[in-house]
């Protein structure tokens, strides 16, 4: 599969290259936070969360695991998003917490998950400091959706994903001065998914260190 912006293939390699490796635990702020500055009390504390972002290799290429949250709940009803939540006092790291959450919310047996690296930390609206953790998925995992807190599970290719034309840039008028959001074109095949806010700037950061990567 060739990436869509330069002609470098994505594979493992290239992937682990746009990382910042596990052994180096990202500690800066949001990269987004100067976009939140207004949004959030100034003396708020961010609650430090982690979200797996899942790649498994299928017969066109890698494609990326997203949810739909169920419309139940208090935070993020009803939208996609990467499996995930706050890290708990005993998780060990924020992979250990984002492989935890994987398992509760759509059944991810951890043996199944090969952690390669982070992203940046994204700072959200809601006051969390979310680190994406990125991790190839055996291609024989079965999705089993928490019903409480996931409401479907699906995938998308990566490749879509990382094709600039199909992230959209939308400017909106928010609380006394422009801001935008990001949010992918409909895809085909999941045409019912809308894909932005936080997740779309998730992917965004992906595919700027895929660009970036040697």
């Amino acid at each position: 599969m060739k990436f869509p912006i330069d002609g470098f293939p994505i594979d493992e390699g290239r992937l682990r290259r746009a990382l910042h490796p596990l052994a180096e635990l990202p500690t800066a702020p949001g990269w987004n936070t100067e976009e939140l500055h207004d949004l959030l009390p100034r003396d708020a504390a961010s609650v430090e969360a982690a979200v797996l972002v899942g790649l498994v290799p299928r017969d066109g290429g890698l494609n990326v695991v997203l949810t739909r949250r169920t419309d139940a709940l208090r935070q993020h009803a009803g939208q996609v998003s990467f499996p995930g939540g706050r890290i708990e006092a005993d998780d060990a790291d924020p992979v250990a917490a984002a492989l935890r959450e994987a398992q509760e919310e759509v059944g991810l047996p951890p043996q199944l998950a090969t952690p390669w690296g982070y992203l940046d930390p994204l700072s959200t609206i809601t006051g969390y400091r979310v680190l994406p953790v990125v991790a190839g998925i055996d291609p024989g995992f079965v999705a089993k959706p928490d019903p409480d807190e996931v409401a479907e599970v699906f995938e998308v290719p990566l490749d879509y994903l990382m094709t600039p034309d199909n992230l959209a840039r939308i400017d909106i008028e928010y609380r006394g001065r422009p801001r935008h959001v990001l949010e992918y074109r409909s895809y085909e095949h999941a045409p019912d998914q809308r894909i932005w806010g936080a997740t779309a700037s998730i992917l965004f950061n992906l595919r700027q260190r895929l660009e970036n990567a040697p």
